[in-house]
């Protein structure tokens, strides 16, 4: 598979960028697609949410009344779950979310995002993405030439320079990830996915294994 190159001018290039079609034009598989995502999404929850039950709660030590005679119901404690400033019968704890999806599984979510991406007009392969300096305007600049203003944008760099960094950190429909550690959602989540010729590269040899 051959895909065009634009330079930062938004220029086409002349040359052409070869990348494997058994990474960048397999046939999308959805369910796939749907795990990883479902895993990763799952990865950030803290799962530091937590409630005290009844043993937790302070208090409600000593038995509230005598068993017999009052002609109330028996009642051992005034922490019950059933009772104001009691523990909660069943309050969430600490737990993890993860779920464990299989690496070959993973790989070919990851395929299947780019394959799409690249099939709908939504892969644009630029020549080098560092800039000169860290500045948002000149960072803009750039966007603006690639047509991509206004779009939710999720850039793959090989190498995520301290300029490119801090030059699209304030621009709240901009991505930049490093393209070896994007992820399916990171892929996903995005109107047009822009990766410069050495990310490209690399997630070719890394997704062709």
């Amino acid at each position: 598979m051959k895909l065009d190159i634009f330079n930062k001018t938004g220029k086409k290039s002349t040359k052409k960028l070869t990348l494997s079609d058994s990474v960048f034009a397999i046939e999308p598989n959805e369910h796939s697609v749907y795990l990883a995502v479902n895993s990763e999404l799952a990865a950030l929850r803290q799962g530091s949410h937590s409630s005290k039950t009844r043993a937790e709660v302070s208090g409600g030590g000593t038995k509230p009344y005598k068993q017999k005679g009052t002609g109330r119901a028996r009642v051992g404690s005034t922490r019950n779950p059933a009772r104001v400033h009691g523990g909660s019968a069943f309050g969430p704890k600490p737990h993890k979310y993860e779920k464990k999806i299989n690496k070959k599984v993973r790989q070919l979510a990851r395929k299947s995002v780019l394959s799409k991406k690249v099939s709908s007009g939504k892969f644009m392969v630029v020549s080098d993405l560092t800039m000169n300096a860290p500045k948002t305007k000149d960072f803009i600049q750039v966007i603006n030439n690639l047509n991509l203003d206004g779009k939710k944008v999720t850039i793959l760099a090989d190498e995520v320079g301290d300029n490119l960094f801090y030059g699209s950190r304030n621009l709240k429909y901009v991505t930049v990830i490093p393209a070896k550690t994007a992820s399916t959602f990171d892929m996903l989540d995005c109107q047009t996915l822009v990766v410069d010729v050495a990310g490209a590269e690399s997630l070719n040899a890394q997704l062709a294994e």
